[in-house]
This record gives structure tokens, sequence and C-alpha cells, in this order.
């Protein structure tokens, strides 16, 4: 039986996910997991899906997101700059069109990554009562090219089968079944890290892909702080990162590396873990103070 508190914990919302007064919208959103993340999908574009299509290299399955030419290109790209949160994100979609169904011209789609995709399905289902988190690592089932690239995901409890499960709703799409992603496809921020440092994985097949594109350590450390954060319901955004880490240029000594070493074991059982992970979290400030964007 998992612990009440945590439960409790991850009913509760951060700037980034809770919805104000669209908290009863995201009530009266379908409860089934599928039906939330097939509608969800079809507001939203992937930005690499028009980077791609502007590079004359278009997706095969680009399609399945409406009519690329609608979009204006003096639209930003990455829109994520304008909506880091769920709440703006959903008071956008409302204001394009309020009409949030499937049928969505792409013209009214806002252009959002995997960070967001996650912290809007996470907040829906805070919404309903359901204790949800994003979390932070990469994935090797995005791409054939044996490269595990930087990707957020959702979890949530299933009250049903009283467990934690994995849904993907950006990766969501005709043909893929993401509603129940296995753990073992997945590598946690802090998964990431640890299989670096004990030689399981090689430098270059660990990749973050949103600037700074970074490999190896540079990009796990950064999985390791978004998904340490997302654990403790601070979803912070691409730009951010722990000050003392990007003042080194991620250059850091044996004891900060073990001190990331011993956080990393922590984050493998967050569950298990959550009171060690409380009290890092209240006490390690260093872990807190950000930089990026604004903070300097």
């Amino acid at each position: 039986m998992e612990n009440k508190e945590i439960l409790e914990f991850y009913k509760q919302t951060s700037c980034f996910t809770h919805l104000g007064y669209y908290k009863e919208f995201a009530k009266n959103l379908p409860d089934d997991i599928e039906k939330i993340c097939a509608l969800q999908r079809m507001q939203i574009i992937h930005p690499v899906i028009l980077q791609n299509a502007n590079n004359g290299n278009e997706d095969k399955d680009a399609w399945i997101w409406g009519n690329l030419n609608q979009i204006l290109p003096t639209r930003l790209i990455y829109e994520e700059d304008y909506f880091p949160t769920a709440q703006s994100m959903i008071a956008e979609l409302l204001r394009k069109n309020p009409n949030y169904n499937i049928e969505r011209e792409a013209k009214d789609k806002i252009h959002i990554t995997c960070r967001g995709q996650a912290i809007l399905l996470a907040s829906i289902l805070k919404a309903k009562g359901i204790p949800a988190r994003a979390r932070s690592g990469f994935a090797g089932y995005i791409s054939d090219d044996g490269i595990y690239w930087d990707h957020w995901i959702t979890e949530y409890f299933d009250e049903n089968d009283k467990c934690w499960k994995l849904v993907d709703a950006d990766e969501h799409c005709p043909g893929k079944d993401l509603d129940d992603v296995p753990f073992e496809k997945y590598l946690f921020g802090g998964e990431a890290w640890l299989s670096l440092r004990e030689g399981k994985y090689k430098e270059e097949t660990i990749l973050y892909a949103s600037e700074p594109v970074t490999r190896g350590l540079k990009a796990a450390i950064r999985g390791l702080f978004y998904d340490f954060h997302a654990l403790m319901n601070n979803e912070i955004i691409f730009l951010h990162m722990p000050k003392y880490i990007t003042e080194k240029d991620y250059d850091l000594s044996e004891d900060e590396l073990k001190e990331l070493d011993e956080l990393a074991k922590l984050m493998l059982n967050p569950n298990k873990n959550f009171d060690k992970l409380q009290e890092i979290w209240k006490t390690n400030a260093k872990f807190r103070i950000m930089q990026g964007a604004l903070n300097d």
C-alpha cells in the first residue's frame, strides 16, 4: 500500500501545475487516461515537427497534427517561452479556440515540448484528485538510433491497480501505445547519471537536445536535477540549473560528483526514500538556487 502522505503530496500543485480558474475545466475532461492523452496530444504540435517542416524534412507523421501551412512564420517555433505553466497553456488554447477537441486546426495549436506535455497532463490528473508527477530523464524508444534522448513524461498513481504508472502524452499518437510505459524502457535522470558513472553507457548515447545541447554526464546532470525538482513538485524550465553547476560549467570536484551519486541513488526509489529526498530539498540550498534566463 502506497504511503498516504506521499499520495497527498502529489495531489498538490506547483506554480507550474496549478490550474486556478481552469481546474473545473480540467475536472470535466475525460477520466480515461488514453482519452485524456489522445485529446491533449491534438492540442499541441511539438516544435521539432515545425523545425523539420521548415527545413524541408517533414516528418512522415506530420499530417497527424494538421495542415502545418496554416502556421504563420511569425510565430515562435518554441512557445514554451510564452507558456511555461499548465494554466498558461490551457488559457492560450481556449483563447485561440474554445472548442477543446481533437478537431483543433494546426493554426490554433500551441508549440510545446515534452516538458509542457508532462506538466499539463500532471495538472489535469491533479485537478481530478489523482496523485501525479512529471518525470525527467531519457527515452530510447523515441528513435532507432541507439540514443537515449532527453524526455519528460508523467507518472501517476492508478487507484485501481494500486501502483504508479508511466504515461507519455508527448509521444501519444496512432500506432503507439504509451499509456502504460514499462519502467525499464525509460531512463530516469538519476538512473542515467549512475549508469554513466558506472560505465554502463557510453557518453555519446545520453543526449540532451534542448539548449544548451549536452551529452554524457553533462546531459545526465540536467536530467538528474530536473527530475529531482519535479519529484519535489517544482517542474523547472529548461533554462534553469543550480547556479553552482553552471558557474563551474559542469566541471565538478570528485566530492561533488559523489554527492550527486548519493542523490541519484535515493532517486532510484523516490517513494521509499521520500523523507530523505525532502530533507535534502529543505536543507541543501545549492540544489535550489537557480541560474538561467534572468537569474544569474
